[in-house]
């Protein structure tokens, strides 16, 4: 292998191992406090702070351009000057040099505050909105920081999946199918209700078979995380009263204020029928979260459930042939089937509510009797068939929850480990350095430079793995280095030998590596092994010292007998260096020189 294409394939490493840290650089580093607390707020928080932020940069857009002003406008208003060049270009306008409310306001031609403030909002909320949950991916895909180190919440929850097997009445054959489903729809269910509590993203596994692991970083309230975590999915199917709709609309329309209470109960029950109950119409947002649709925002459903989501069997989504349009395909078992072919053949023509913790989130019309045990739901985009089929699916998620053990974890404890952790990497890494610099000389460069690099290919490992780095990780990482020294100890006393029989720099390094290749290799294998095991049988503070440990092991390889290797010819073939020196004591390298 020539040094050319081994220098080549050390900057790709290096390259690639700095695209995958730039989200932890970018998180830890590069992002102010204020940006990292708007992103790690929920998203509910996030779309408050985008809609009043863009109202008021249009405010100020709307008091300026009254006034006269002609103040250049600041980097903020961007993505509407931006907007603007494209209204001139597209009217023949001119394109003015420098930026003004008033050149603004002009560019939309638009007759009336009003009609300006809905074209311009959106443009600065959509800027907002872009940069915070830009940040709030770098943060996804940073090395996390576990409890030990950042304080917070650690949960885990036995999952009944017998009790849920029996209730669904699954056949023996597809038992194992359907506790996989219910652990893995539960996990999806808290993380999303996680997610609303405005909590940094959870740490969410299953461990072992039917236990839930969650861990949830920062300050936490442990009382209203259990009623959020503890709670079930609830789904259901509901005939729409159309005509009980549209009076309560009529009566809403006349009565914004005086319908709901601040929970969304009504304040008068007796504008809907004894039998029925109100519940908001919800699709997903830009934002990822339920939004109350504006254009039909509640409808009236019968209280009494017409069909249970217990009694879906599968649900997945297909394309119509003739009209390509996307379908969510459903399919029931033998009694949801009875039931279903009742409720439609009676209801042809009224809409069937699809009911998920008590929002409604889609009403299809019944335009024919469903009696064959299946069917399919069609007028929707891709995006909400996908999203109309998630929730579907939550119907499976029957499982009583058992909360078995929470710890909290307080703040102040994680940054006094921090510390200490951050301490003894960093001394432990002088330490080291000084240690092979004193005792091999000029050879010792070359091991420094193999060790940062090998700590720098470590956390871009564990950045691009979304990995969260505890106390044992860092004593992983400890121990790493001091393997990383020994595979450059090992190689470096080979040379010395070689140089103590009186060979040349480059035959004694050339024979050097060659040598002590089978025993760098065996020792590394065996601990690579070892960690192996470890996180296959181990868990948590265990599994993360042995990813730590298996990484470390891989990358110290490659530093010692990629890259040394790389250095050393450096000096030999480029600078024309003709004796190394390696040792305090005169070797026959040394005296021939």
């Amino acid at each position: 292998m020539s040094k050319r294409f081994r220098f080549i394939v050390v900057l790709l490493v290096i390259a690639l191992c700095f695209v995958f840290l730039h989200p932890t650089l970018k998180w830890y580093f590069w992002t102010n406090q204020e940006d990292k607390a708007l992103a790690l707020a929920s998203r509910e928080k996030i779309k408050d702070y985008s809609e009043n932020m863009a109202r008021a940069d249009v405010d100020r857009l709307i008091e300026m351009a009254a006034s006269n002003s002609t103040e250049p406008l600041s980097e903020k208003y961007a993505p509407i000057i931006k907007e603007a060049k494209t209204r001139r270009k597209a009217l023949g306008m001119e394109i003015p040099s420098q930026w003004t409310a008033q050149e603004v306001a002009a560019s939309f031609k638009l007759s009336s505050k009003e009609k300006f403030i809905t074209a311009a909002q959106p443009i600065l909320e959509t800027a907002y909105r872009d940069s915070i949950l830009g940040i709030k991916n770098y943060q996804t895909n940073a090395v996390k920081l576990g409890l030990d180190l950042s304080g917070g919440m650690l949960v885990i929850i036995k999952a009944d999946l017998d009790a849920a097997i029996s209730a669904d009445g699954a056949s023996s054959d597809t038992i194992a199918d359907s506790k996989k489903a219910a652990m893995t729809l539960a996990m999806d269910t808290l993380r999303s209700r996680i997610d609303k509590f405005g909590l940094t993203d959870p740490v969410i596994r299953r461990q072992g078979d039917d236990r839930i692991y969650i861990e949830m970083p920062g300050a936490a309230d442990a009382d209203k995380i259990n009623s959020i975590i503890m709670g079930r999915g609830i789904l259901a199917f509901h005939i729409v009263d159309d005509e009980a709709t549209q009076a309560f609309r009529e009566y809403y329309r006349n009565n914004p204020g005086k319908t709901f209470d601040a929970e969304y109960n009504l304040l008068n029950p007796e504008i809907i029928p004894e039998d029925c109950m109100v519940l908001g119409v919800y699709h997903k947002d830009a934002y990822g979260i339920d939004e109350r649709d504006d254009r039909e925002p509640f409808l009236v459903v019968k209280k009494q459930a017409g069909l249970e989501g217990k009694h879906l069997v599968s649900v997945d989504t297909s394309t119509d042939q003739r009209s390509n349009n996307p379908l969510v395909n459903f399919s029931l078992d033998a009694e949801g089937a009875k039931i279903f072919a009742e409720l439609t053949t009676s209801n042809v023509g009224k809409r069937l509510a699809i009911v998920s913790d008590n929002k409604i989130k889609s009403a299809p019309n019944l335009k024919e009797p469903i009696t064959g045990g299946s069917g399919s739901i069609s007028g929707m985009s891709a995006t909400e068939a996908n999203n109309l089929k998630t929730v579907l699916r939550t119907a499976w998620l029957n499982v009583p929850l058992q909360l078995e053990t929470q710890q909290v974890v307080g703040a102040s404890l994680g940054d006094e480990k921090i510390n200490e952790g951050i301490k003894a990497l960093q001394w432990g890494l002088i330490a080291v350095l000084i240690f092979m610099l004193v005792f091999y000389k000029e050879a010792g460069i070359n091991a420094c430079i193999a060790q940062i690099l090998n700590l720098y290919i470590m956390f871009s490992i564990l950045s691009a793995f979304n990995l969260t780095l505890t106390l044992p990780s860092i004593a992983g990482m400890i121990l790493t280095i001091g393997m990383a020294v020994d595979a450059n100890v090992v190689v470096f006393e080979r040379i010395k030998e070689e140089l103590r029989l009186g060979k040349t720099r480059e035959a004694s390094i050339n024979a050097g590596f060659e040598h002590a290749f089978s025993a760098i290799m065996d020792s590394n294998i065996t601990t690579f092994i070892a960690a192996f095991f470890l996180s296959i049988l181990g868990t948590g503070p265990i599994k993360g010292f042995a990813y730590s440990l298996a990484i470390g092991v891989v990358s110290s390889v490659f530093t010692a007998l990629f890259v040394s290797r790389l250095i050393f010819d450096f000096g030999t073939q480029t600078l024309k260096f003709n004796k190394i020196h390696i040792s305090w004591r005169k070797l026959e390298n040394e005296k021939n020189n």
